[in-house]
């Protein structure tokens, strides 16, 4: 009987092969599905793996044992890497730096104005009365006019020190005050280029040498005075009398009689005086105690200029002055010395009297008459009107100021534009400088003051943003300007047809023969007395002491210039001359910096908060 095939296919058994064929294909089905779950392991990805897998096995981390410290290899393997390259990249640069010799960059040169500066304020030493400091720096200098103001009874040890006005040996108040004006103004306005030329404690000395003499003239420690000593020495026109004029000597050698002057009325003299005080203590802010002092006797000087009953110039009718700086008014020192004492103390009642209608009206401010536009010892309308006209561009009090201010902002710039040539104000010399004295003698201290306002103003115009200004219908740009006074000072210093400096000591030519007893006259131990120095007065030969810094009185209307001593028209340097010449040398130099100090001229000036302008008045039909 045979067994049924329940699955089907055959039941024969093949040779001696102990394999069934059911077998094989269940073998062979086996091996098919091993290969395909290696290859669909293979396609597996990480993630995957490891949910099939489970988590692979970790391997251990090595340590090293540094004794009080066990670390990771890999982490102190990292840190000694990175301190590796922290060396590289900090330590090595900084080590090099530190062991390579170091070579110091060589400042910029200075440009010529610094360069000329630098001698101009060198005249002002040369000029020095008194006992003088052993750093005075003028070899051919000494010790002068120790006697001077014997004959002021109640001035305690006389009137020592100041300034000697020019080539002769008088001591001018008036002139002298304006000087020492005009040089503050230029510190307070531009302290940074003279702190950035080294020159800024010597220029507050110059200073401080002039108003320490101011202070000695009148009773500074008071608080009402009726006098002021205006002059030590002089001469009268045509005397035979020996004096400052009559006499060619040095001022070490003089031993004829230095007569003290007395002003008891003199508002330009005492308007002049308080501004020179008053503008001081701005530049000597950080000595309050001497600060102090220059403002009590700016305050109490101007108490005498402002008092009615003394009311007349102080020139009038002294012989021994008026030939020389007499005064033409006294309104335009109201507004000058008002206007510098409202800087100084903030008082209101300075400002008032600034502003107030009566001095334009008296001065005639307004009337735009060209002569009132120059800027000199006697005219200060000019200055006075840019200082105020300063307050309006950087403050704005407003009103009840604003009218005021606005006229005089509006007459500057008139000023201003009347300086340039192709509005024909003035006559030009072919040579390009401008006649502001009409072609007289010794133009060049105009000139120099003309520039140092036109250079401030557009310093004033920078720093608040204003491109320029109207002239009529033309728009002058601040370039317009400045290169007015460029050209002015660039003739001073010797672009000009006799390619000369005037500058003396500046340049590769300048004046050998200037008119100065000190510098024509050797030091050498013989003392000339008041006649026997004429022969140094009118050799041909040339000085034998450089007046380093000098500004000389300067060319003629045709550009010409006589190097003759004898010629004071065209040889003789002033002290007001040589103070324009430093404020406008430093205006212009770019040492330093360009610009002003906007904010140092305002420090005792309180806040202002315009107040409100009274109402209309009620309409009536």
């Amino acid at each position: 009987m045979h067994s049924a095939n329940h699955w089907g296919g055959s039941l024969e058994i093949n040779g001696g092969d102990s394999t069934t064929e059911d077998e094989r294909s269940r073998n062979m089905d086996w091996d098919r599905a091993s290969i395909s779950h290696q290859r669909y392991q293979n396609n597996l990805d990480e993630t995957q793996q490891s949910w099939l897998l489970g988590p692979p096995e970790k391997k251990k981390k090595k340590y090293i044992d540094l004794g009080c410290v066990v670390c990771s290899r890999t982490a102190l393997k990292w840190t000694l890497w990175g301190i590796l390259i922290a060396f590289f990249v900090i330590a090595l640069p900084i080590i090099i730096a530190k062991t390579v010799p170091k070579h110091k960059h060589r400042p910029p040169p200075p440009d010529n104005y610094t360069a000329a500066l630098h001698k101009a304020l060198l005249f002002f030493n040369a000029q020095k009365s008194g006992k003088l400091p052993k750093n005075n720096g003028i070899s051919w200098r000494g010790n002068s006019g120790l006697q001077d103001g014997s004959d002021a009874m109640d001035v305690k040890g006389g009137l020592v020190g100041g300034y000697y006005d020019a080539g002769d040996n008088t001591k001018f108040n008036f002139p002298m005050s304006f000087a020492m004006t005009m040089l503050s103004w230029s510190v307070i306005e531009y302290e940074h280029k003279f702190r950035a030329i080294g020159e800024y404690d010597h220029v507050k000395d110059l200073i401080k040498w002039g108003t320490d003499y101011l202070l000695l003239t009148f009773n500074s420690s008071a608080t009402k005075i009726d006098k002021i000593y205006c002059q030590v020495g002089g001469s009268q026109n045509g005397s035979k009398t020996p004096d400052d004029h009559y006499c060619w000597q040095r001022p070490e050698d003089m031993d004829y009689t230095r007569k003290t002057q007395t002003s008891t009325s003199g508002p330009d003299l005492a308007g002049e005086m308080a501004a020179a005080l008053a503008s001081a203590s701005i530049v000597f802010r950080d000595n309050t105690e001497y600060s102090k002092k220059l403002v009590k006797g700016a305050e109490t000087v101007f108490k005498f200029a402002r008092d009615f009953g003394k009311r007349t110039a102080y020139c009038r009718g002294n012989p021994f002055i008026e030939p020389y700086y007499n005064s033409s008014g006294y309104f335009d020192e109201y507004m000058w010395g008002a206007t510098w004492l409202y800087y100084a103390t903030g008082n209101d009642t300075y400002f008032s009297l600034a502003t107030n209608p009566g001095l334009p009206k008296n001065s005639k401010a307004f009337y735009m008459i060209p002569d009132l536009s120059v800027l000199s010892w006697d005219n200060k309308l000019p200055a006075a009107m840019l200082l105020l006209t300063r307050i309006r561009m950087f403050l704005s009090p407003g009103y009840p100021y604003e009218d005021m201010l606005k006229s005089y902002h509006n007459v500057t710039g008139l000023t201003m534009c009347s300086y340039l040539e192709v509005f024909h104000v003035f006559n030009w010399t072919r040579g390009g400088l401008i006649q502001l004295n009409h072609g007289q003698g010794q133009p060049l201290q105009y000139v120099a003051n003309a520039a140092f306002l036109t250079s401030l103003f557009v310093d004033y115009m920078n720093a608040t943003g204003v491109p320029g200004l109207t002239c009529g219908p033309r728009f002058i740009t601040l370039n317009d300007l400045r290169n007015f006074a460029v050209s002015q000072v660039n003739y001073i210093l010797g672009a000009n047809p006799m390619n000369m400096s005037y500058v003396v000591g500046y340049g590769s030519k300048s004046p050998k023969h200037v008119h100065h007893r000190g510098a024509s006259i050797p030091k050498n131990n013989v003392k000339y007395s008041c006649t026997g120095g004429w022969k140094w007065r009118d050799t041909t030969n040339p000085n034998p002491n450089n007046i380093t810094g000098a500004m000389v009185g300067g060319p003629d209307k045709f550009d010409k210039f006589k190097d003759v001593r004898t010629n004071y028209s065209y040889t003789e340097p002033t002290l007001a001359g040589n103070a324009g010449l430093v404020a406008a040398l430093v205006s212009l130099t770019s040492s330093g910096g360009y610009g002003i100090d906007k904010n140092t001229i305002f420090s005792a000036v309180p806040p202002m908060y315009p107040i409100s302008p009274p109402p209309p008045p009620p309409w009536k039909p």
